[in-house]
């Protein structure tokens, strides 16, 4: 006699009848050209209903500069200011107790933290290993004020070591210091612990928090999270547009930045004659030039589909599809390394891997890249912009990187580097990750394109 499905069988059930039909109304064109996308770390994707309703309201409107006290200008701070009220309410904050200061992208919103920061001597700048290239760009600005700068080690998971340990040690700083870490790592898709940002403002750090990858599938607060400083893009988030992301930052942290210089839009006057300027308070003396305000106003209909399809409904079915995804990687037994955990605990939708040949070693990420162009299979290859993971997880060792970089920095090439390192060893991994349109039958279609890899080599 068969036992009745249960509680969590009929929610799998429900979520994959709710995304299938998702994605026959807003991702058509993915199964009209035969296309299976892996790479929603690198990008989102847009829904058909996002472009409708934009393009609609677009057509409807008459918009100008922000900066002009014209009607189409009033419209257009308006529509940008209902837009920053959207998501304070889709990030859980409050104009009362957070600033959203509108950038190009996250790496705008570190570049801006970083140039601004009230580095010293003094001061200490924390990072994990596993962060972005615009993350371990922060330390230019730390560095050029003599700060000291500590990196938190991984585990073999790939997750901080003992990360309370190490801030505890590096604690007691007599200025201003930061720390920054990504909440989900872009390269192996372990989240960090959230409570960390707790326990380091505890020990008298502020926080730097990249959400960036963590955002487009799980529910955020960034209110109870505490961080400082969080940054998002919202291209990660629904695909469309491609040049807005947000630094959301609470009041106070905000407030204790310093600009290095003034732009258009940033000041309540200047006088060139006087070399004298005073910057505007909160996020307009962040905000340069003229926002991309019709830019801005296309995040309202991707809030709308977000929204509409609930984000711990979203998480829930992208760590459905984890656990398949790494249930099939895992079938390719000694021909398969896997970086990080191969359990869906703490960690999020996107998995990084490389394939060896049947001598053992690893095959080039590009050849495999080649092969999944001509099969339809959108999946990327390399560092993810996140050397200093990737250098961990693939066990290149400081002198032996140092040794090669010196060797081959001119005329570089990833070619060469691998050439240096020595045959078979691997200088990147290939990355598939899942979204909101993904589904089994994408995670079917990336096991064949192994399986013809793997076959001829």
């Amino acid at each position: 006699m068969m036992s009745p499905p249960s509680p969590s069988d009929s929610v799998a059930s429900n979520d994959a009848t709710f995304f299938a039909e998702l994605r026959a109304r807003e991702f058509a064109r993915l199964d009209a050209t035969g296309q299976v996308y892996l790479d929603f770390t690198g990008s989102g994707l847009y829904g058909a209903s996002q472009l409708a309703q934009h393009h609609g309201w677009l057509a409807e409107q008459v918009l100008g500069n922000p900066h002009s006290d014209n009607r189409p200008s009033t419209e257009a701070n308006e529509a940008v200011e209902r837009v920053r009220g959207r998501v304070h309410g889709f990030f859980g904050t409050s104009p009362d107790t957070h600033e959203i200061v509108f950038t190009s992208n996250a790496s705008g919103a570190m570049k801006l933290v970083a140039e601004s920061f009230p580095f010293t001597a003094d001061s200490r700048f924390v990072m994990a290993v596993d962060n972005h290239n615009s993350v371990g760009g922060m330390r230019s600005w730390a560095r050029r004020a003599g700060a000291r700068i500590e990196l938190l080690p991984l585990d073999a998971e790939l997750r901080l070591a003992e990360p309370l340990a190490h801030l505890d040690r590096v604690a007691g700083a007599a200025a201003p210091s930061l720390f920054a870490y990504p909440a989900q790592s872009n390269f192996s898709g372990v989240k960090h612990p959230l409570s960390l940002v707790a326990e380091a403002r505890e020990r008298g750090f502020m926080t730097f928090l990249d959400t960036a990858a963590y955002t487009p599938t799980n529910p955020a607060n960034f209110t109870q999270i505490g961080a400082d400083f969080c940054c998002v893009s919202f291209y990660k988030l629904f695909g469309w547009p491609t040049g807005v992301g947000a630094l959301i930052a609470r009041r106070e942290a905000l407030a204790m930045l310093r600009r290095p210089w003034y732009a258009g839009g940033t000041v309540d006057f200047v006088s060139l004659l006087n070399d004298r300027h005073q910057l505007r308070q909160g996020s307009g003396a962040f905000e340069d030039g003229t926002l991309d305000f019709l830019g801005i106003a296309a995040l309202e209909p991707g809030l709308d589909l977000l929204e509409g399809v609930g984000m711990p409904r979203l998480q829930r079915r992208v760590a459905a599809l984890t656990a398949r995804l790494l249930d099939e990687l895992v079938r390719f037994g000694e021909r398969i390394v896997i970086y990080g955990p191969r359990s869906t605990e703490a960690r999020g939708g996107t998995v990084s891997f490389n394939l060896l040949d049947a001598q053992g070693g690893i095959l080039p990420y590009e050849r495999i890249e080649g092969f999944g162009r001509a099969a339809n299979v959108a999946i990327r290859g390399g560092c993810f912009c996140n050397p200093g993971v990737g250098e961990v997880a693939l066990g290149i060792e400081p002198g032996e990187m140092e040794r090669c970089l010196n060797e081959v920095s001119e005329g570089f090439t990833m070619a060469r580097l691998r050439d240096c390192l020595g045959p078979g060893r691997a200088v990147g991994a290939l990355r598939a990750s899942l979204g909101i349109a993904s589904n089994e039958d994408d995670i079917r279609r990336l096991g064949t394109l192994i399986e013809d890899v793997l076959k001829s080599h």
